[in-house]
Order: structure tokens, then sequence, then C-alpha cells
């Protein structure tokens, strides 16, 4: 059965498992090694999530160029009320001078385009892709604030950012008034745990929800891939991962090897136990699926049916452990440091 979790400090409730666009729409030449889903397969693939429960669908005006847009509001036509649409903007979609980061009408004119290619009044959730350094916070949370009063957009969110660049955003909301960001998008696997260093934290003390992508880890957490076996001709691991974070080799075959195990005891697959691993983990609000097909989509969400014992997850976190970088490993390995230290659990 579905889970709803509150996004962030806000009083609206998502479902645990989400579903990503990434793979709308398949435009050239990053997009289409992702997938290249049109309307008819897109409103299939949202039939099995509205079915299993699931309420928030993601995407992004850089997916495919804004075709990922298009497919997705094409794919709910007719059926919006009852479907959260979360989508983001700030990355290049031109060349020109303009045509990327957070300026304010960089942002009308993105959700004004969104609307458009959407085919909806609003949106539920706006999430700036990345931090704009060239563009004032002021003046990015002053024309956010517009945007919510217009109603375009219900609530607001980041993507990548770093820090300091989510508590300054933070605190100018507060001090202003104006909305405050509710949710992050980072991406977090049990391969690449960053996110546990600073952001957890943070979004433990603040209430800023996370919405994983690439839970999977660009497809290495598939079960594609086995200790002692090359990486299977065609797959998106193949074609995609050198977009993603580098993960030391044995690193990555030693959480496999503890995935294994752990999918073994519980009769699960190899995906499930991964996204179950962080359905588990402290501030998370969904984890966005994106998958390419049927199958793969049914059986990631039947990580709802997985219950991970203490056992298990102790295992998956020693074998996917790394230590911090400074300064926050003496938080983690220093005696003194730790009696200072309250842990994001």
């Amino acid at each position: 059965m579905m889970e709803y979790r509150n996004l962030g400090a806000s009083g609206l409730k998502v479902s645990v498992l989400s579903l990503g666009t990434a793979t709308f729409g398949g435009r050239p030449p990053f997009f289409s090694a992702l997938g290249g889903s049109g309307v008819e397969e897109a409103r299939r693939l949202i039939d099995i999530c509205l079915e299993a429960g699931v309420n928030l669908f993601d995407t992004a005006d850089v997916y495919s160029n804004g075709a990922a847009e298009e497919v997705l509001g094409a794919a709910i036509k007719g059926r919006r009320d009852g479907i959260l649409i979360s989508t983001k903007t700030s990355l290049p979609t031109g060349r020109g001078p303009n045509d990327a980061g957070s300026s304010r009408p960089r942002l009308l004119a993105a959700v004004e385009s969104a609307l458009r290619r959407l085919d909806t009044d609003y949106i539920d959730l706006l999430q700036l892709h990345g931090f704009d350094a060239y563009t004032p916070v002021e003046e990015v949370l002053y024309t956010l604030d517009l945007l919510v009063r217009s109603g375009k957009v219900r609530y607001v969110g980041v993507s990548n950012f770093a820090g300091w660049q989510l508590m300054k955003s933070l605190a100018l909301a507060e001090r202003y008034g104006w909305p405050r960001y509710v949710a992050h998008q980072v991406y977090y696997s049990l391969v690449g745990r960053d996110y546990e260093w600073e952001l957890m934290p943070l979004g433990l003390d603040q209430r800023v929800g996370a919405l994983v992508w690439s839970p999977l880890a660009w497809g290495r957490l598939t079960g594609r891939i086995r200790r002692g076996q090359p990486v299977p001709e065609g797959t998106r691991m193949q074609q995609v991962a050198h977009w993603g974070p580098p993960v030391e080799e044995e690193r990555l075959y030693r959480v496999i090897d503890a995935l294994e195990a752990v999918a073994a005891e519980t009769g699960k697959s190899i995906p499930q136990i991964a996204l179950a691993w962080l359905l588990a983990r402290p501030t998370i609000s969904s984890v966005i699926l994106g998958t390419r097909n049927e199958v793969q989509l049914r059986d990631n969400l039947g990580a709802l049916s997985c219950s991970l014992t203490p056992e298990q997850l102790r295992r998956l976190d020693e074998a996917s452990t790394v230590v911090p970088a400074y300064p926050y490993f003496s938080y983690h390995i220093d005696k003194a440091f730790r009696r200072l230290n309250r842990p994001p659990v």
C-alpha cells in the first residue's frame, strides 16, 4: 500500500514513490539514451502509477528540450485533479544570454512556457534546477513570491544546491515573508551518500523534504551489474553513466554483494532493496523512479512491500559508508567531536 509523507514543512502530501519523466520524449543526444516514451507509452506508465497510489510526477524544461513536459501534459489530459506536477527550470534551454538562470524575466517566461507545454493552469511544485550565482537571491525569491501569489505556482523548491546556498535562501525567505523552499531534489543512493554530510542535517533542521533523483545510481544498482561480469551491452549505464558521479569499483561491488545477500534473504529484487533502504532514511519525502518500461516500473513499485530489518539496514550501511570530507569527518571519527554531533537518524 502506498505511503504518503508531507513535502518538507508544507501541508502537501506526496507519495513516497514518484515517477520521473526524463525518459519521456527521447530527444537526442542525451535524453534519447535515457528513453523515448511517447504519449501512449507514457499514459500506460502513468496508469500503473496511479493504480499503485503514486500522485507525484516530476519533469523539467530541459528534459528533451521541453518534450517531456509536453508528453506528460498530454498523457494526463482529463485527469489533472489528484495529480501533482513538479517541474524544474534554471538550466540552459537556449544559447541566448537570458536563456539560463533564475532571473525575473527567465523565471516568468519559463513558467508560462511550462504551463503551455503541460497544458495546465498551475504547477504544484516549481524547483530551481541549480543555483544561479549571477542573480541575487532576493530577486529570485521575490519573483517566486509573485508566481505563488498569482496562483501559477503552489510550492517552490530547489535541486542540486549546496548547503550554504539553500540556507541563505531560507533565511531571506523568512526575513521578508517570501515562499520558503519545501523540497530539495538531490542525488542520493547506496553508492552516492554525500547528501548525508551536510544537506541531510540541514533538511532535518529546516524541515526541507528530499526528493531523490537517480536512486539506482545511473543504473548501477538495477541488478544487471555483478562482480566479475562486464557491463551489459546497450544498458543505460553504459551510455550515460559518465554523466553521474563516479563510484570506486570495489565499493560498488561491495554494495552490490550486500544487496544480493539481502535480496536473497527477502525474496525481493536488488532494485527493490536499494529503494527500500532509501525510504528508511531521514528527510526523504519521495524517491523518484526513472523507468523506461512497464516491467521496470512494476518491479520498482514493489519496493513498497519491502520491509528491511535493522540488521539488514546495518549491513547495507556498512557496505556503502565512506569517510566524509573535512570538516564532516571529524564528527564521525573523533570521540570529542562525536559528543557534539546529533546524528541524522
